[in-house]
C-alpha cells in the first residue's frame, strides 16, 4: 500500500510540477519508452539464472501485503514451543515424537495455524525436535548449524532484492544509451528547421530522464522493500533457535520463551506480562 503511494507522490512531484510550464505530450516518445524497457528487461534476465528471475516475480506480489510476522503470530509461536517444551519436561523428549514426524496431524501444532501452515518454519522447528528427540546433542554444534542454516535462509530471500536492486542501477545508463541514440537520430537531421530540432533534442532528452527517474523513483524503492521483507522474515528462525538452545540448556520453559521474546524487534515484542497472561489463558484451554 505504501509502495503505491509512494509512486503518487513521485509522480504528482515530477511530472505535476513539470506540467505547471510544460506539456506533458513531449514526454511521450513511446520508441524510447519501449527501448529502455527492453534494454532493462534484457539485462535483468541476462544476468540471472532462471531460479533468481522466478523468486524475484514471486516476491513482488508481497510488497502490497502487510508482514504476516506481527506480534499476534509472535505470541503464538512463542506459546506453541512452550506447549511443546512443557509436554518435553512432563512426559520426556520421547512425548513429542509423533507431533515431530507427523506434524500435521499434531493437536499441539494444530492449535497454532498461523504457525504450523508456513512450511518452512515448521520444517525448521521439527527438524530440531527430531534432533533433541533422536539423542544427546552438543548444544554448541547445534547452534552452529542452526547459524548456518538461518544465514542460508536469509541469503536466499535478499537474493530477489539484489537482483532488482542491480536493475535499478543500470536504469540511469540505460537512459543515456537511449538519450545517445535520440541524439544520434538529430544529427542526422541538422537541416530541418530549428523547432523540429529541438522537438527531437528534447525527445532524446526524454531516455535520460526516464532512465534516472524510474531507477530512483519506482525501481529503487522495490529492491529497498524485498530487503526488508528478507530481514523481516529471518527474525523468525532466530526467534526458535534461542528458545530451543535454552530449552537444551536446561531452562525452563517459561524461561526459555522468554530468550525467544528478547529478541524480537521492539514493535513485534509482547511485553513480559502480555506473554505470561496468553500462557496462562491458553495453558486452561
Amino acid at each position: 500500500m505504501f509502495l503505491i503511494v509512494g509512486y503518487v507522490i513521485i509522480l504528482a512531484s515530477s511530472l505535476g510540477t513539470y506540467a505547471v510550464h510544460g506539456s506533458l505530450a513531449a514526454l511521450w516518445v513511446p520508441t524510447e519508452y519501449i527501448a529502455l524497457v527492453g534494454l532493462t528487461l534484457g539485462a535483468f534476465i541476462g544476468s540471472n539464472d532462471l531460479k533468481v528471475v522466478k523468486a524475484t516475480f514471486g516476491a513482488l506480489p508481497s510488497l502490497f501485503k502487510g508482514s504476516k510476522y506481527n506480534k499476534a503470530v509472535y505470541v503464538d509461536l512463542l506459546a506453541m514451543l512452550f506447549e511443546v517444551l512443557a509436554k518435553v519436561r512432563k512426559e520426556g523428549l520421547m512425548s513429542i515424537e509423533n507431533d515431530v514426524e507427523n506434524p500435521h496431524d499434531s493437536p499441539i501444532f494444530g492449535k497454532y495455524p498461523s504457525i504450523s501452515h508456513d512450511h518452512h518454519v515448521m520444517e525448521f522447528i521439527t527438524d530440531y525436535l527430531r534432533m533433541m528427540v533422536g539423542g544427546n546433542l552438543n548444544a554448541l554444534e547445534i547452534e552452529n548449524l542452526m547459524d548456518m542454516e538461518i544465514e542460508t535462509h536469509h541469503h536466499e530471500a535478499e537474493v530477489p532484492g539484489h537482483a532488482v536492486s542491480g536493475a535499478a542501477d543500470g536504469l540511469p545508463a540505460f537512459g543515456i544509451v537511449v538519450a545517445v541514440m535520440g541524439v544520434v537520430n538529430v544529427m542526422g537531421s541538422v537541416g530541418e528547421p530549428p523547432p523540429v530540432l529541438g522537438k527531437m533534442i528534447g525527445g532524446a532528452l526524454v531516455g535520460t530522464f526516464l532512465g534516472i527517474l524510474l531507477s530512483y523513483g519506482f525501481v529503487t524503492p522495490i529492491a529497498s522493500l524485498l530487503g526488508q521483507k528478507a530481514n523481516e522474515g529471518s527474525k523468525v528462525y532466530q526467534v526458535v533457535k534461542v528458545v530451543l538452545l535454552a530449552s537444551m540448556s536446561g531452562y525452563a520453559p517459561q524461561v526459555a520463551v522468554e530468550f525467544g521474546r528478547k529478541v524480537l524487534f521492539s514493535n513485534d515484542r509482547p511485553s513480559f506480562s502480555e506473554l505470561e497472561g496468553e500462557l496462562k489463558a491458553r495453558k486452561g484451554k
